[in-house]
């Protein structure tokens, strides 16, 4: 079955996480999609070795393209790029903010030669304002956007554990593409699209900020525990293991009382009345919830959350993820064998997802130097 991007070709001069994953996304798309790599590679390729001798990063964010490694402050090099992106619907760079444009590849002047073409660049903070040029790696961002400030616990912030504004931005970065390429089959026209880590996360704080701008105070760090619903987090369970609640409703805080907790009358106690009272006594009510759980194990309080329709979540590790019933998983091609990998969030019904190969660097440079001349 072909891709619905199939006929799509996309020129991404990427590195790392960002740009790669927006491509990996149009790839799994049906779009081919050329990755242009230093003649060293995608400095990704060299983060680790933990599959097989391969990167973990580089696994996961480039099946199913075609590499190329160019030198572009080589003419014959950059009169190939040229070519390719002659023919290309999309470009995808990430480079140091203006490196593209000294090569003779700047977005504008790609989308003043060829009209049709969608331009995407991914930075770190954008192409404007006083910190601009900072150098962008994804924890250096979650520091300065403040999502690093918002997780942890008490007076620690932490890392959130995974690249999560690269992640965002690739994200970002696909959605506004695949925008872009439908309103061109309206107006023959391509656009120039500008993402960035820290707007693409700073987007996702707007939650944490309003309720400091408008709310007045700033959200606790809480950990395995929402800072402004109560009660909503990991509490213990009997057997040391843990258990999430959410209660989202006070019909739901009735029900958990008298059908959980076994204790009908605190859900018209003044101080648990409301959300906002059970958010001002957190420590109070989070205590009658341990010692209700504590004579009982996991699997018996979510009987009962079951029973009582309320929301719950094992806190799972990374064994329990590799063995979770609802996990999809796909069969990646590599040149060290299939690799076993977490399946995409979307899935269209019905079709089945035959995942192409990761690329060694410059495997496809022979066919596509004979293709484009």
């Amino acid at each position: 079955m072909a891709g619905d991007l199939d006929g799509i070709l996309v020129v991404s001069v990427e590195q790392a996480v960002a740009a790669p994953y927006a491509a990996r996304l149009l790839a799994d798309a049906g779009a081919r999609v050329i990755k242009v790599e230093r003649p060293e590679g995608d400095f990704a390729r060299a983060y680790d070795d933990y599959v097989r001798g391969l990167s973990v990063n580089f696994v996961w964010l480039n099946r199913g393209k075609q590499s190329i490694a160019l030198d572009l402050k080589k003419p014959e090099d950059k009169a190939l790029l040229e070519r390719i992106l002659a023919r290309a619907d999309v470009f995808i760079q990430n480079l140091a903010p203006g490196a593209m444009a000294r090569l003779g590849f700047g977005s504008e002047a790609l989308r003043a030669r060829y009209p049709r073409l969608v331009t995407c660049d991914i930075s770190g903070y954008g192409e404007e304002g006083p910190r601009k040029d900072l150098k962008a790696y994804d924890l250096l961002v979650q520091a300065e956007s403040g999502i690093a400030w918002v997780n942890g616990v008490g007076d620690e912030p932490a890392r959130v554990g995974v690249s999560i504004c690269d992640i965002a931005a690739g994200i970002t970065a696909a959605a506004a593409i695949f925008r872009a390429l439908f309103a061109r089959e309206r107006t023959g026209r391509g656009r120039g699209i500008e993402v960035s880590l820290f707007h693409a996360i700073g987007d996702w704080m707007n939650v944490p900020w309003m309720t400091w701008a408008y709310g007045g105070f700033e959200p606790p760090r809480l950990g395995l525990h929402h800072p402004t619903i109560s009660p909503y987090g990991a509490y213990s369970c009997g057997d040391g293991k843990a258990v999430l609640i959410a209660i989202q409703n006070e019909r739901e805080w009735g029900r958990f009382c008298a059908d959980v907790l076994g204790r009908a009358e605190l859900a018209h106690d003044a101080r648990f009345a409301t959300n906002t009272e059970r958010v001002k006594n957190r420590l109070l009510l989070d205590a009658v919830i341990v010692d209700a759980f504590a004579g009982r194990d996991r699997e018996a309080v979510i009987a009962a959350l079951e029973a009582a329709k309320i929301a719950y979540g094992r806190l799972s590790s990374l064994a329990d993820l590799d063995a979770h019933p609802q996990m999809r998983w796909l069969e990646v091609p590599t040149g060290v064998g299939p690799v076993r990998v977490i399946g995409p969030g979307a899935r269209f019904r019905d079709e089945p997802v035959d995942p192409a190969p990761v690329p060694a660097l410059d495997e496809h440079g022979a066919m596509i130097r004979a293709e484009f001349g």
